[in-house]
């Protein structure tokens, strides 16, 4: 029996790619102002500024690596002394851009009541400053009190702690085919690949259900627990 369902926040419930390329160009428009040596750099250098930081330290908190993006980038303007400004400005306006997509808050309303909803993320997205504020019984952040990042086996423990029931009758809801399908199915708990951009599934990933919109979610969950009592039955009757 499913009991609780739980999302990842990037790009599963917030559409973070306007929001992060909107951080990015008032960064870009403020260097431009302090120098005419930004001139020369580009939105492209400041995504690939992230992209360098990133792969050499996905581990760490995700502001943190956002600032030493922000640090690589503001060197090529000699313009590391206005770090600490131009991160505030970067997360002001990465935050205020940050919101759900279209299909979340009716799905979330569809599932309130009958399931216990949880809000679970590797990233910085605080539901409270990404329009979500209230509609989830807990949330959960990595690097918040030692809590590792996804794929850590303890952050799926910490998720079915917060639930409150055991893993079976948690799903977890993410687009990440690694960290939202791979990751929870080892720890025990369901898991339901949310595929927005329709992308090819390895064949060696089996997720408990695959969407491209969470609009279907209500209905996928009511599948899933029937199919849940189905085999319980069968199990039974072989008995």
């Amino acid at each position: 029996m499913l009991t609780a369902v739980v999302f990842d926040a990037e790009e599963t419930l917030l559409d973070l790619r306007p929001a992060v390329t909107g951080g990015l160009v008032a960064v870009l428009e403020e260097m431009r102002r302090l120098t005419p040596a930004a001139a020369g750099v580009s939105l492209a250098d400041l995504e690939s500024d992230w992209d360098a930081v990133f792969g050499a330290h996905s581990a760490e908190p995700v502001h943190e690596i956002r600032r030493a993006a922000l640090a690589r980038s503001l060197a090529r303007a000699g313009l590391g002394d206005h770090l600490d400004e131009l991160a505030a400005l970067f997360f002001a306006r990465r935050f205020e851009l940050t919101r759900p997509f279209p299909d979340v808050r009716p799905s979330l309303a569809a599932l309130r009541g009958r399931w216990t909803l949880g809000f679970a993320t590797n990233g910085n997205s605080r539901a409270e400053r990404c329009g979500l504020a209230g509609e989830f019984s807990f949330e959960l952040y990595a690097h918040e009190n030692g809590l590792p990042k996804k794929p850590a086996p303890e952050f799926y423990a910490a998720v079915v702690e917060a639930a409150g029931v055991p893993a079976a009758q948690v799903v977890y809801v993410g687009d990440s085919l690694a960290h939202d399908v791979v990751g929870p199915q080892r720890a025990g708990l369901r898991a339901i690949w949310l595929n927005r951009l329709g992308l090819p599934r390895p064949p060696d990933v089996r997720p408990d259900a695959e969407l491209t919109t969470l609009a279907d979610l209500p209905h996928t969950l009511v599948r899933l627990g029937q199919d849940d009592r189905l085999r319980i039955g069968d199990l039974g009757a072989s008995r």
